[in-house]
């Protein structure tokens, strides 16, 4: 434990030689989290809309009020002629343009069935599924109060009652803020670690080392130590931003969450390890350890994307990323309040396991 407890504190010595470096290390997460928090919203709204009204009738005007009633469809302004749609849509002026045809009032009150047209910009797949979506809705709120206007009441012969459980508001920031935690810890973790060993290289103290008795494993255990209390601390920093900023809820155990989160720390730390002991500059370290990190934890991990719509070759490489599993358990912890994981403990541990050792025995390989 003596040689230990010395290289973990000439680690933290080093750490404490480069303040800005530290300061960088403490509120990076917290400038993330804030920063991602805010900007990715899975919320579609204000959406513009554009009209070509061609009935100019109270009954057309009063279609578009309806519409544009809520925060989600914006009413962007007028299109004189079918002609003019495609230039406003390659000049992104609209999302979507609804075509209220000629004769839609007398439409109303002639005819079983009154079309509206709905053209939507598929430039950008995400918005237009939603402003289909919205516009379809809308078209169906308003077909039911004209039948309930004209017949007094209407009564789907199917009813559909959805309740959402979780988060019944359906709010983007209390799927998301979770996530980010996962994504943020092991970014900031691998990178502080990953120039660990290559910064012994860089300066020749490594050579130093390899003369005194000491063993790999005491080596990479005693340089973790320092950096577990800045990954605790920054773990903290982020929750805490998620739980007082985002209002995201806390419905199982904080303990459960910090044992878990403790066992995900460990895999980031030993992560970074390892690439800094097959690396040999502090540069390529840091560039191996954004490019290990932040790709697959953001894009494969199901953060936003689910494995499950992923092709069979992607999902499998899922398997092996550290996030996919801490994601499963923090969101399990917070939103729904599972305390038991043990699928997902195992693997993590695991994991661990195989990270710390690999990285010790890279550097017992350099020792020989």
């Amino acid at each position: 434990m003596r040689r230990i407890w010395a290289v973990a504190a000439k680690e933290f010595l080093h750490i404490l030689r480069d303040p800005r470096s530290l300061m960088l290390a403490i509120l990076q997460p917290l400038i993330m989290i804030l920063l991602y928090g805010y900007a990715i919203d899975m919320d579609i709204k204000r959406l513009r809309v554009g009209i070509l009204d061609l009935d100019h009738t109270q009954q057309s005007a009063d279609f578009v009020r309806r519409m544009t009633s809520s925060n989600f469809i914006l009413d962007a302004g007028r299109v004189a002629s079918r002609e003019e749609v495609e230039t406003d849509f390659r000049r992104s002026r609209f999302h979507a343009v609804v075509v209220i045809p000629y004769g839609y009032a007398r439409s109303l009150t002639s005819e079983q069935t009154t079309p509206v047209q709905v053209l939507v910009d598929g430039a950008d797949g995400t918005t237009a599924s939603a402003a289909g979506n919205y516009l379809n809705a809308v078209i169906a709120l308003l077909s039911r109060d004209i039948m309930t206007e004209q017949f007094g009441t209407f009564k789907p012969p199917v009813e559909a009652r959805t309740r959402v459980l979780y988060n019944p508001e359906l709010i983007s920031a209390r799927f998301i803020v979770p996530g980010l935690v996962a994504v943020v810890m092991i970014m900031v973790c691998a990178l502080l670690t990953s120039v660990a060993i290559t910064r012994e290289k860089e300066s020749g103290t490594l050579e130093q080392i390899l003369t005194t008795p000491i063993r790999p494993a005491q080596v990479i255990i005693g340089k973790v130590i320092p950096f577990v209390g800045i990954g605790v601390l920054d773990t903290a920093m982020v929750l805490a931003a998620g739980r007082f900023v985002f209002g995201v809820p806390m419905e199982g155990s904080w303990l459960v969450l910090t044992g878990y989160s403790l066992i995900y720390l460990v895999i980031s730390l030993g992560l970074g390890l390892l690439i800094s002991a097959i690396t040999k500059t502090q540069q390529i370290a840091m560039m191996m350890a954004q490019l290990l990190t932040i790709l697959p934890s953001m894009m494969l991990s199901g953060f936003i994307f689910p494995v499950t719509s992923m092709p069979r070759a992607l999902q499998w490489f899922a398997h092996i990323i550290p996030a996919t599993y801490y994601l499963r358990v923090i969101r399990g912890v917070m939103l729904q309040g599972e305390s038991w994981f043990p699928f997902e403990g195992g693997i993590m541990i695991l994991m661990a396991a195989i990270l710390l050792g690999l990285a010790a025995k890279r550097f017992r390989v350099r020792l020989d």
